[in-house]
């Protein structure tokens, strides 16, 4: 009897991801074309920044189409937005490539994470075959040979973990010249580590060739459900990059970077205490940081910092870059 269970427990699991990956041979988008990218910059740094935008399309229309039109407005203006308030990050030391790509929405997402308990398994198809196809193309007509980093956030660092755990392990000659993947929220798990030993997750502030990780939470989020969370999650503080629970205060924020809700302006602040320090069991990283929390509490926890895994920590992040980027050249 209990054979008979467990099989049909994984016949149910086998459907729930057929039926989140059924794009999968779709034809990717024509990255030869300069409209289907945000950014394609002129070349004046000796560093690429190949950055995945977020979840910018919603999907919740009566009849929406579970992936973005790569031309779809509603995207396409929430990746310019997102350009401003992540992807600037890595613009002082590195060329910033941001493509657009037939995202999920997010209504597609929370229900594929529902169905298979990982939102992963919304984007093996049609926005895989896109980044995939994005970044062979990127490699081939824009890199030049140059080392380069790969980061995003929310769908677009599970689109990074994607790629490192697929594309690269494909490729390992682009691979050996990646300074860091910044795949910031979004989980990464001792048990990915251990599937793909090709990743090495960060251990400080200047290693090169890892992975940096986090999830931003209030401590009222402890025990939450949260989509973009995962058992056994791996989090390095953004303060003081450790892995521990070492405590960082608000003195050691360089700025964070957060919208004014009067304005609907970002900019940047130094006085909303955001501290940091990682919950090891959770495998997050706990602000007490005085910021308004994620709105979309049914998929985040009610005390989710979701929307300011960047805007918290923004300062600390550009430094960070740089000294990972002057870390690679001095090797």
């Amino acid at each position: 009897m209990k054979k008979i269970i467990v099989w049909t427990l994984m016949g149910v699991m086998a459907l729930c991801l057929a039926a989140c990956s059924k794009d999968a041979n779709e034809k990717a988008t024509d990255y030869s074309v300069k409209a289907n990218w945000c950014k394609i910059p002129t070349i004046t740094k000796d560093v690429d920044m190949f950055y995945i935008p977020a979840t910018n399309y919603d999907g919740e229309e009566a009849g929406a189409p579970n992936f973005a039109p790569i031309d779809n407005k509603e995207m396409v203006a929430g990746i310019a937005d997102e350009y401003m308030a992540h992807a600037s990050a890595y613009a002082d030391v590195a060329n910033v490539f941001v493509p657009y790509y037939r995202q999920a929405s997010l209504k597609y997402e929370e229900d594929c994470w529902r169905k298979t308990g990982d939102m992963l398994t919304a984007l093996t198809g049609t926005p895989y075959t896109d980044i995939s196809a994005a970044l062979d193309y990127y490699f081939k007509n824009y890199n030049g040979g140059r080392p380069f980093m790969i980061g995003g956030h929310s769908q677009g660092s599970a689109m990074t973990k994607l790629c490192l755990m697929k594309y690269f392990k494909e490729h390992p000659d682009y691979y050996k010249r990646m300074i860091a993947a910044y795949v910031i929220g979004f989980a990464v798990t001792k048990d990915d580590l251990k599937n793909y030993p090709h990743l090495k997750f960060a251990t400080g502030e200047s290693d090169t060739g890892v992975i940096v990780s986090w999830n931003t939470e209030g401590p009222g989020n402890a025990n939450a459900k949260n989509m973009v969370w995962m058992p056994g999650a791996i989090s390095i503080n953004p303060l003081n990059w450790k892995l521990d629970d070492t405590y960082a205060s608000a003195d050691e924020n360089l700025g964070s970077y957060i919208l004014n809700l009067e304005t609907l302006e970002r900019e940047l602040v130094y006085d909303i205490d955001a501290d940091a320090q990682v919950n090891v069991a959770r495998g997050v990283v706990v602000t007490n940081a005085d910021c308004p929390f994620n709105p979309y509490t049914k998929i985040f926890g009610e005390a989710s910092f979701h929307n300011e895994d960047y805007g918290l920590f923004y300062n600390n992040i550009k430094d960070n870059v740089a000294t990972r980027v002057a870390a690679y050249k001095n090797k």
